[in-house]
């Protein structure tokens, strides 16, 4: 039987509960130093506090550790591993492999998608050095990923399925800091590929204007899960460690449910990687959640040029969420306008548009009377005909603001007689009660039923007490509830007790992972890890530079302007290499590499 966990994330203590309430098996959340984004960190308390709320439901907490490290941090660095491994974390996700050459902790260390994992090769060289799951690249298709789980099926394969896409293969994207000084590999990403850009051939003619032309729409594999299931993927991770609670919930609800539908239909096959039953008081609506349009990127690969999710996965006109589409602008008056569509709106809506200039504008809704909507000021661009989107659902945002799940994890409880009183039973747990045997004098389950299913305020629910036939005892209410109350309190602590597989690392490869042709592609910037990689200096741009590419993306600009005759397209026009110019001038190169479909974009200084 294959496990499948559901991996949620949890900008903070709030949003991590929230995740555990509405069906995930797993959560990852940030530290207060060293992930992947400086703006989510959390104390380690916090982390303490998240892992005793999740044990219990089998939900397990990984820790972002993820960012290249620096000298002076690795002690600190060492010091957060011990200590998040004592307050139950169940592994950290990592990148910086000077982490292998510190004095850890027995705890599961998963290589983050910051590692560049999009090979065979790579997986198993992970494997082989002790990791024991690696996330994969963002980029990759189904046929990809089975070919990797068929090479190294002993290693589990994390893939993400929904959430903003990175257009650089992760950790290999050096954009912010070439520009901006900031470094995506430290956390702190300027987001260089959300920027407004015009597109230039060798002859300096500018082909697009102003546009987002390296921003991606947002991944969504929620119709798709069965296929990624089946090239071996058994953990399923919803990017946004900076979204609201709100996000966490409706998204975590949208495919907890799709998960369970799946293993509805092969019960011999498949299980939740964690215990619980979810009742929700809403129904997931991903649409009404952050999103710039959906793609499924990838998953098939790269289709010929006009297929359906294709040519579209960037998001040219804006790097906003856009929402649903909820009709289009009909008739306008002087304060108001009318929509034609079957939506509904309230008050406080946010509704936006592309306007005649391709940007996106937008606005509030101050009153809605059906289908005619009366602004707090009227949009200057509004135009009849125009698709109207909504970003802000104001009843959807409502009621996910209030308790808007109960999760229960299903117990059998078992009462006995014993040689001097009784017990009570559930898994592998038990309490007991010492008494002298009384003989009923009239039927005691009934009472006995409703003493123990008292369990309103835990964790659990009883679905069955079970007695045995020749039970005739009468046992007093109040021992009942006394045993109760220490059977739930001794479940909780067998959950606590649960410690992650970990262990000592094994190093069975020595040296470099992949022959990478730039030194600064290794990310190495600390001693530890020169003596992981077996090498006398530090090489990561961050540190020395670089006169290689500063992004490499499987995002090709001349496939989307459809360009690319190998793939469907026409041969085109401009005349190469093409060039990217900031609104400030700077430059940067385009290098279309077909042998890896890839486009690799340079800095020129």
């Amino acid at each position: 039987m294959t496990s499948l966990e559901l991996l949620a994330p949890a900008k903070n203590l709030e949003c991590g509960i929230a995740a555990v309430d509405h069906g995930a098996d797993a959560v990852y959340i940030g530290a207060s130093r060293f992930g992947a984004r400086v703006s989510a960190g959390n104390s380690v308390q916090d982390i303490r506090q998240l892992c005793e709320y999740a044990h219990p439901f089998g939900v397990k907490i990984y820790v972002t550790v993820n960012t290249i490290l620096y000298d002076h941090e690795l002690k600190a660095t060492e010091k957060l591993l011990w200590e998040l491994y004592e307050v139950g974390v169940d592994a950290v996700l990592v990148q910086d492999m000077g982490i292998l050459r510190m004095s850890l902790p027995p705890i599961a260390l998963h290589a983050s998608t910051q590692t560049d994992n999009r090979s065979a090769d790579k997986v198993g060289w992970l494997h082989d050095i002790g990791f024991q799951r690696v996330v994969l690249a963002r980029e990759l298709s189904v046929s990809e990923i089975s070919d990797i789980h068929r090479q190294v099926p002993q290693m589990p394969l994390e893939v993400f399925v929904h959430g903003a896409l990175c257009v650089s293969y992760s950790g290999l994207c050096y954009a912010s800091q070439c520009c901006f000084g900031r470094s995506a590999n430290r956390g702190a990403c300027a987001q260089f590929c959300r920027m407004k850009f015009d597109l230039l051939d060798a002859d300096g003619r500018e082909l697009q204007h102003q546009r987002h032309l390296l921003s991606l729409k947002d991944l969504n594999q929620i119709d798709h899960l069965d296929e990624l299931v089946q090239a071996g993927a058994t953990s399923f991770k919803i990017e946004g460690r900076l979204k609201d609670a709100v996000y966490v919930k409706n998204v975590v609800a949208a495919y907890s449910q799709q998960l369970n539908r799946f293993i509805a239909q092969h019960p011999h096959d498949y299980q939740r990687a964690s215990l619980g039953n979810v009742i929700y008081t809403f129904t997931p609506q991903l649409k009404k959640t952050f999103n710039r349009g959906f793609t499924n990127y990838f998953l098939h690969g790269r289709q010929p040029y006009g297929s359906p999710g294709q040519h579209d996965i960037f998001s040219p006109d804006t790097p906003k969420a856009i929402g649903e589409y909820v009709g289009k602008v009909k008739e306008l008056r002087r304060d108001s306008f009318n929509v034609a569509g079957t939506a509904s709106f309230a008050n406080g809506d946010g509704l936006c548009f592309i306007n005649d200039e391709r940007e996106l504008e937008g606005f509030r809704v101050n009153r809605a009377e059906g289908n005619r909507l009366f602004p707090q000021q009227m949009p200057a661009h509004l135009r009849p005909g125009m698709a109207l989107y909504r970003n802000s659902d104001q009843e959807f945002e409502h009621t996910l603001s209030r308790p808007s799940a109960t999760r229960r994890i299903p117990i059998t409880l078992r009462l006995d007689a014993t040689a001097d009183g009784f017990s009570l039973s559930a898994g592998q747990s038990t309490v007991h009660a010492v008494c002298e045997h009384q003989q009923a004098q009239k039927p005691q389950r009934e009472n006995i039923v409703r003493q123990l299913t008292k369990l309103g305020g835990t964790s659990y629910e009883c679905s069955r007490v079970e007695l045995p036939d020749d039970f005739n005892y009468f046992v007093p209410s109040s021992m009942l509830s006394d045993m109760r109350r220490r059977l739930v309190e001794a479940l909780l602590a067998e959950s606590r007790q649960r410690r992650p597989a970990g262990g000592a690392f094994a190093v069975k490869t020595v040296g470099k992972s992949l022959s990478y042709e730039r030194p600064y592609f290794y990310n190495i910037s600390n001693h530890l890890a020169c003596h992981f990689y077996d090498t006398p200096t530090v090489s990561a741009y961050e540190l020395k530079g670089g006169n290689g590419p500063i992004m490499q993306c499987r995002h090709c600009l001349r496939y989307s302007l459809g360009g690319c005759v190998k793939y469907g397209g026409t041969k085109p026009s401009w005349r190469e290499p093409l060039r990217l110019r900031l609104a400030d001038g700077r430059m940067f190169r385009l290098e279309f590499d077909c042998k890896h479909c890839q486009m690799n974009v340079y800095a020129e200084v």
